[in-house]
């Protein structure tokens, strides 16, 4: 299945209706599924059968089409990653899609060829298969939000896996902490 994931902004908040909809808080620190008001400033990841339209497209920072297995049950995922300063995270994959966005601090993300610096609101775009190294700044904390699409099997489970066999017996610096995990229907 083909489907649309989009993040968007909202700093005066959010009215998001049913569907397959994560609203994130950023004064709470808390994200709801489906159905949900914020007043104060929010991030807002939709996902979109079909992979068309754009919803609320005004607000929209960053848009993708993602292919779901069918013939597998999935999650949707949202947490958050804390880094402390000059943490890494060595080359790994997750076993599904998602969009991120960088709360505060910096992250330099080398994928696909590709390295860039993000910095606080800017979203980005992970394959999930596609190996990712990531290094946080070296003089303060960092930390992201992210939704993630996972196989069901995946549910309660850590997603990263290092590719590096030397980077798996490292200590991960990084801390996630899943903020909702719910069915996709």
């Amino acid at each position: 299945m083909e489907a649309l994931l989009a993040i968007s902004e909202h700093p005066a908040g959010v009215a998001a209706g049913t569907g397959i909809r994560v609203v994130y808080d950023l004064e709470a620190d808390l994200a709801h599924l489906g159905p949900v008001s914020v007043s104060g400033p929010a991030v807002l990841w939709e996902l979109t059968p079909g992979g068309a339209g754009r919803p609320d497209a005004g607000a929209v920072s960053l848009a993708t089409v993602v292919t779901l297995d069918r013939s597998r049950e999935w999650l949707v995922r949202c947490d958050r990653v804390d880094f402390p300063p000059g943490a890494v995270a060595h080359r790994h994959v997750h076993p599904g899609p998602g969009i991120r966005r960088l709360l505060f601090g910096e992250l330099t993300v080398t994928t696909a060829g590709a390295t860039t610096t993000h910095r606080p609101g800017d979203p980005w775009f992970e394959s999930g298969p596609e190996p990712v190294y990531a290094r946080s700044s070296s003089t303060e904390a960092s930390a992201f939000v992210r939704v993630i699409l996972l196989p069901a099997e995946w549910a309660g489970r850590r997603t990263i896996r290092y590719l590096d066999p030397v980077d798996r017996g490292s200590p991960g610096l990084q801390r996630a902490r899943v903020l909702l995990e719910e069915p996709v229907p």
